[in-house]
This record gives structure tokens, C-alpha cells and sequence, in this order.
């Protein structure tokens, strides 16, 4: 089974819990493990949070566009920005570690702990790019076979 979608939302903090609620419905309805979706769930916030913080602005006034794809065993979703994308080397990785006193960059920190492969990324001219993607993990009976 595949389930793609994807939208574009204003660089609003309200638009954070939409994208959030349509990823773990969509999970839910094709019988992803509980666990896996809340980790899946937990990345999208912090990609979308960064878009929102940092994301720039258009001559429309900003936005962002969140991509998601339910595909056979893995779940691929893709936060993409229109700000000044990531500086430096930041844009390859992110550090393993974060020192104590760290006051930001968590956020990035968290989607690789919790995303079995992230890509940090800059599209020249368009901003950031945030990848990343996870192997799914099954409930017995999935909600949407089940009617």
C-alpha cells in the first residue's frame, strides 16, 4: 500500500499540529505501530517548527511545504523552506553530541535520533531541506483493511 501527500502552509506556529495530525492519521489508517508513528510524529514537529522559525519570507509572505510518502515498509517525508537554507557545513550534519549549554539546534538533533536516515540540505535559492525517512513497523490488523 502507498499513501502519498503533500502540502504547503503558512510559516504560522498553527500550522505545525495540522501537518503533525494528517501524518499520524494517515499512519494510523494504514496500521503503523503506535511507537514508530509517535517517533515519526515527534521529527515532522521539529522539521516543521525549524521551517516556521527560520523558513523566510516571499513577496506572498512565506510558507513551507511538508511532502509525506507511505511506501511498502518505509515512510519518507520531506519539510522544504523558502529561508536562507543552512549554514556552512550544517547543512550535511549535525553533530552527535550537543554540548550542555546548547541554546538551540535540538530540534535538528532530535530528527536524527529518531529517523533512521536524515538528510540536511540546501536547494539553491529555495532554502532548506530537511529529509529524512524511517522503517515501518505493522499493528496485526491494519485499521484500513479492517472494515
Amino acid at each position: 500500500m502507498s499513501i502519498w501527500w503533500s502540502l504547503h502552509l503558512r510559516r504560522d506556529a498553527a500550522s505545525v499540529p495540522l501537518a503533525r495530525r494528517l501524518l499520524v492519521g494517515a499512519m494510523e489508517t494504514a496500521g503503523v505501530d503506535p511507537d514508530i508513528s509517535y517517533d515519526l510524529s515527534v521529527a515532522l514537529t521539529e522539521a516543521c517548527a525549524n521551517a516556521v522559525e527560520h523558513g523566510g519570507r516571499t513577496a506572498t509572505g512565506g510558507g513551507y511545504r511538508v511532502t509525506a510518502y507511505l511506501d511498502g515498509e518505509r515512510c519518507r517525508i520531506e519539510v522544504a523552506d523558502a529561508g536562507p537554507g543552512f549554514p556552512g557545513d550544517r547543512a550535511r550534519s549535525v553533530p552527535r553530541a550537543l554540548p550542555a549549554d546548547c541554546e538551540s539546534g535540538r530540534g535538528l538533533y532530535l530528527i536524527q535520533e529518531l529517523a533512521d536516515h536524515v538528510e540536511f540540505d540546501n536547494a539553491p535559492g529555495e532554502g532548506a531541506v530537511v529529509s529524512f525517512d524511517k522503517i515501518l513497523k505493522w499493528k496485526r490488523e491494519p485499521t484500513l483493511l479492517t472494515a
